[in-house]
C-alpha cells in the first residue's frame, strides 16, 4: 500500500509533527514500505497460533529478596555532622 503525500501530512498532523518537504517524502517511502510488509504478513496462516501478549516467556532476572542484619547504628552515625539520639539531625526545610 503506497501512502500519498497528503496521508503523510495527515499522520504528521495527528502526531503533532512539523515536517519539511524532504521529511514528508522520506516518511512517505518508509511508511509505505512498512505497510507493504504488513500486507505480506497478512498472507500467513495463523489459525493454529494462539493470541499472546509476549512472544517469549517472561522471567524475573532479579534475585529473590533476602533478609539481612542491618549495620550497627554507631557505624552509620559515626560520620554524621549532627545527630540526635539514634537519628541524623538536619536543619528544618520547611518553616
Amino acid at each position: 500500500m503506497k501512502l500519498s503525500r497528503k496521508e503523510v501530512q495527515h499522520i504528521a498532523l495527528l502526531a503533532r509533527l512539523g515536517l519539511s518537504e524532504a521529511e514528508i517524502e522520506k516518511f512517505r517511502i518508509q511508511l509505505s514500505d512498512i505497510l507493504e510488509n504488513f500486507e505480506i504478513l497478512k498472507q500467513l496462516d495463523t489459525t493454529d497460533v494462539p493470541p499472546t501478549a509476549q512472544s517469549i516467556a517472561l522471567q524475573n532476572v532479579l534475585r529473590p529478596d533476602e533478609a539481612k542484619s542491618s549495620y550497627p547504628i554507631q557505624d552509620i552515625l559515626a560520620n554524621a555532622p549532627r545527630r540526635e539520639g539514634n537519628s541524623f539531625k538536619v536543619r528544618a526545610v520547611l518553616e
